[in-house]
């Protein structure tokens, strides 16, 4: 890995793969469904006709590339919790921070791509003969897809740094205490 620079690879994989998951994210809410109220004379019955439903997996493709690019970064640095110790220092501490950020943006990243897939393929059915002068079809409020886009972007940029303080924490020589030659402190019972 060389002075604390961490591999090339790992960080373009990341970026690639956090930018890829934003571009399905954005192409989503650019393809929302859109419900349109049809009624059938023949029947009277009222429904919802939706346009498409290609968002749902592009919301779904965002959700998994985000995931794969997660999942790297975790399999790489096993998580912070094993593997070779962090030694102690700023860079420890800001990867810790990194870390837990980068975890929450991708919890709430994750969250708003699958809750907006999830809702999005949801469509009003039939409804049978309705009188009420209210009727509409559910549809996917604007938004929750490209707040995914701005978590996932904000993950990525997360992600790396989080990746650059690990790799120099890992690297850094930890401070070795003085070797003692004797004990100053005596280990006898009292009497």
């Amino acid at each position: 890995m060389g002075e604390g620079k961490g591999s090339t690879l790992v960080h373009l994989l990341v970026v690639v793969l956090s930018l890829v998951a934003f571009g399905f994210a954005i192409a989503a809410e650019r393809r929302r469904s859109v419900g349109v109220i049809y009624k059938d004379e023949r029947t009277n019955e009222t429904y919802c006709v939706y346009n498409s439903d290609v968002a749902t997996g592009y919301g779904v493709g965002g959700f998994l590339f985000l995931l794969s690019g997660e999942s790297l970064l975790m399999g790489v640095t096993k998580c912070m919790c094993f593997g070779r110790p962090l030694a102690p220092g700023g860079n420890r501490a800001w990867a810790i921070i990194y870390f837990v950020s980068s975890l929450v943006t991708f919890l709430i990243a994750e969250s708003c791509l699958i809750a907006g897939a999830t809702k999005n393929a949801y469509h009003t059915k039939y409804r049978g003969m309705i009188y009420a002068q209210n009727f509409s079809c559910d549809a996917l409020r604007k938004g929750v897809f490209i707040a995914g886009a701005v978590f996932v972007v904000a993950t990525m940029v997360l992600n790396v740094y989080y990746y650059m303080y690990f790799t120099k924490a890992i690297t850094t020589e930890a401070a070795h205490k003085a070797k003692r030659t004797s004990s100053n402190i005596g280990m006898a019972g009292y009497a």
